[in-house]
């Protein structure tokens, strides 16, 4: 049993506006030595990605009891970076990294990459320029999952009845549907991102917390004490679930 209180933040992407006011939140109810695991989803589709990496890079060098995971967005940027990929064989059909849906431009702008229509070579070698070497060994360095005491946080969930060790990293920030449509418990209460609701869900055996801040919602906190769950709101704490 967890009786230390976690907290978790949902996807970001790239809205540092939107992260300010989750650690804003988190702190107000835990203290600056709260225990938080962002799930993922640092970047693309906001304005703000570089400097959303860099807030949560500062927060860690400064000590601060923060975990954050790796999204598929980050490993599309990091695959980006390290060999100028834009295409990913989990994505849609038709799909790409610079696609305005995906929303890897957006990160490039973040940087100050100009002219963004150019091609995906072009914008990669402008991009070796412009990116801090730190950022892509920070994005390099992000672990797929965080087991603590009876949760699991993962970006976008698991492949059911499979141990964590042998499960696939890909469907650990991939994967949909095999996970959202199965009903029985899993040996941890799973915490994820990744798909996006208007608020955050309890399912019972999950626990979603992409509330949409990459198109325009608000981003989700929550805490969790014991097998007890709330998203945080400028009021309070708010019950999650049952």
């Amino acid at each position: 049993m967890q009786d230390t209180p976690i907290y978790a933040v949902g996807d970001i992407h790239g809205y540092l506006d939107q992260l300010d006011w989750a650690i804003d939140l988190i702190e107000k109810d835990g203290g600056e030595d709260a225990q938080v695991v962002f799930l993922g989803d640092l970047v693309d589709r906001g304005p703000d990605s570089r400097s959303v990496i860099d807030r949560l890079m500062a927060g860690i060098e400064a000590g601060r009891n923060w975990a954050v995971l790796r999204g598929n967005h980050d490993e599309m940027f990091r695959n980006f970076l390290e060999s100028g990929t834009v295409e990913h064989h989990r994505m849609r059909p038709g799909m790409s990294w610079p696609n305005e849906r995906v929303g890897g431009l957006a990160t490039l702008g973040s940087y100050g990459v100009e002219d963004l229509q150019r091609s995906p070579e072009i914008l990669w070698k402008d991009s070796l320029e412009r990116v801090p070497h730190r950022h892509l060994e920070f994005l390099k360095s992000l672990p797929f999952s965080r087991e603590m005491g009876d949760y699991l946080f993962v970006h976008a969930g698991i492949r059911p009845e499979l141990p964590l060790d042998r499960q696939d990293p890909q469907d650990l920030i991939w994967i949909r549907n095999e996970f959202l449509d199965y009903t029985d418990p899993h040996p941890w209460l799973v915490v994820h991102g990744h798909t996006h609701r208007p608020t955050a869900e309890h399912h019972g055996n999950r626990i979603n917390l992409d509330s949409g801040a990459g198109y325009g919602q608000p981003i989700t906190a929550a805490v969790f004490e014991g097998r007890k769950a709330w998203t945080l709101t400028p009021f309070g704490r708010e019950k999650l679930g049952s």
